[in-house]
């Protein structure tokens, strides 16, 4: 089977068989160079679906990944980033291993193939013109026969006629003579040129031609191989990426398997639990007996003190028993006093581990100036030694200003966590019997209360409607009763502001006299004047108790 043999006739058809072949290679180039582009279109809408759903940089929804189903799902975003990427892999190997490959090959297949149908046609203009001379040749040998036909006609009519004179015959003959030897020359030359041109056209249509075609279709079969090759490549550059775009999706599998239920429970009781315990049993109030008014002499919790906060809670003064009735909308306490137990020992302890990263890395920024200082001092030509002085005593005060803030908030922390430094482990003994004997009403109200997502409290409404019921019933009867005694003085710290319904303020240094002791929630009730009383937090006083004021509590 050869083109040189078969189709040794069909010159055209094979030249624009062969462009055929070229248009349909330059559309499969065309059709793979649209699918990079889908693909990178792909990977860049895979990225910023990605990018959408990533959590901002500190912020709240990133404290939220750390629950498990936040992590799956973020191993998700993460899984399909790279899922995009090798997208991305499939458009840059199919760019360099077939349309860059390709478009090369084109472009030598045009050339080649040119080549070929230049030597085609050269060998027909050169058969053309063979049998150009072959006809050209024919026809002067036919003219010259029919000349010597002509010239040998006159010369029998000359010699015939009597009258003619012998010269005259004689130049007749030698005429007749000439045109038959220019007539066998002629013959000769066609007999020749004929011989030549059925070489030439033997060569042309056996040799020249079948080779050029031979020459015509190895190249037509390389291009289909060549297309066939890039096809099965197609699809392997797509096979290369899926045990990749497998362990991308086996990741995800791995990741909703190592969602946690229990872990993200417990993850939701660290960040919301207040710490609090939860209220007792109400005690029945028998209003059939006369109400005692006498003040026990051996404990603060006597009836009255009892019978005044439990219905002052439903009264006017509810908002000083717990100061978080309603959220705060000022400036945060420094020390987070505006929290519940938990999570303000959650935040201290986030804040003081804040502080001790800066401390060290002041620390090491000192380490490096003191390093620099020493080789200036070995190389006074690197610099001089007393100019970085400046910058070691900056960063020496900024290590003990952090250290000072560092110390105030383990203070703190260290209260919330029972480790008092400020207070005795008399007091703390007395404060736990104090509770054990008589659970706080501050306690039992704050366990009503939802905690919003800041970590304030607000009221339900079921219990706002109860409070309003217990303040319309008993007020009148208990807001013109006498005020608790002051049991002792105390010292302020430092200055606290009052914001908070229930709070009140003071100047650090200022004494003023205490009437309820801290019962574990973390402030202690004042009163610097017959109108003016409120909650201070506990660790901004210094409290020096009087043991023989009634309600004092007894010391072991």
């Amino acid at each position: 089977m050869s083109w040189g043999t078969e189709l040794w006739d069909q010159f055209d058809n094979l030249e624009k068989h062969t462009q055929w072949g070229i248009d349909i290679l330059e559309k499969y180039i065309k059709f793979v160079k649209e699918r990079t582009e889908i693909e990178l279109s792909y990977a860049k809408q895979l990225r910023n679906l990605s990018k959408k759903y990533q959590p901002k940089k500190n912020s709240k929804e990133e404290e939220e990944y750390r629950y498990t189903a936040c992590k799956a799902f973020l191993s998700t975003l993460n899984e399909m980033n790279d899922y995009a990427g090798q997208h991305e892999v499939i458009s840059e190997n199919m760019t360099s291993q077939i349309t860059v490959e390709l478009a090369r090959y084109v472009q030598e297949l045009k050339q080649e193939r040119k080549s070929h149908f230049h030597d085609g046609r050269k060998a027909q203009q050169h058969i053309e013109t063979c049998w150009k001379q072959l006809e050209s040749s024919k026809r002067r040998f036919e003219r010259d026969c029919k000349e010597a036909d002509r010239a040998q006609q006159y010369f029998e009519k000359m010699d015939a006629d009597i009258n003619v004179t012998k010269a005259d015959v004689e130049k007749a003959r030698q005429q007749a003579q000439m045109r038959h030897q220019m007539a066998e020359d002629s013959k000769a030359d066609y007999s020749s040129i004929l011989q030549k041109f059925n070489h030439e056209q033997h060569e042309y249509y056996h040799t020249h031609i079948p080779n050029i075609f031979q020459k015509i279709q190895e190249m037509e079969e390389r291009r289909i191989v060549r297309i066939g090759e890039s096809v099965k490549t197609y699809a392997e550059l797509d096979r290369q990426v899926i045990p990749i775009i497998g362990k991308c999706l086996d990741g995800i599998v791995k990741a909703a398997e190592s969602i946690d239920p229990k872990n993200d429970s417990q993850l939701a009781i660290e960040a919301y639990k207040s710490g609090f315990e939860p209220p007792g049993d109400i005690e029945f109030e028998d209003y059939t007996q006369p109400m005692k008014r006498t003040v026990s002499d051996n404990s603060l919790s006597n009836s009255r003190g009892e019978s005044k906060s439990e219905l002052k809670f439903g009264g006017k003064s509810k908002g000083k028993l717990w100061p978080f009735i309603k959220k705060n909308k000022g400036a945060t306490p420094e020390d987070f006093s505006n929290l519940p137990p938990e999570q303000r020992r959650k935040k201290l302890q986030q804040k003081v581990d804040e502080l001790n990263k800066e401390i060290q890395k002041e620390m090491d920024q000192r380490d490096a100036i003191t390093k620099m200082k020493d080789v200036y001092l070995k190389n006074p030509q690197m610099g001089d030694p007393a100019s970085l002085d400046h910058k070691l005593a900056e960063v020496s005060q900024n290590i003990e200003k952090l250290r000072l803030e560092a110390q105030k908030f383990e203070a703190w922390l260290a209260e919330v966590e029972g480790r008092l430094p400020a207070r005795s482990e008399q007091a703390r003994r007395q404060s736990g019997m104090y509770d054990v004997q008589n659970p706080p009403a501050v306690n039992s109200c704050a366990q009503d209360r939802e905690s919003s997502p800041d970590g304030s409290y607000t009221e339900e409404q079921s219990q706002e409607s109860e409070v309003k019921v217990l303040a319309t019933d008993f007020d009148d009867e208990f807001d013109d009763e006498e005020s608790l005694p002051a049991i002792g003085t105390c010292k302020a710290l430092y200055t606290f502001e009052g914001q908070n319904e229930g709070t009140i303020s003071v100047v650090e240094g200022e004494t003023v006299y205490v009437i309820e002791e801290d019962k574990g929630d973390g402030w202690t009730r004042i009163r610097r004047n017959e109108d003016e009383e409120g909650y201070v937090p506990t660790s901004y006083v210094e409290v020096y108790l009087d043991k023989n004021a009634k309600g004092a509590k007894t010391y072991i």
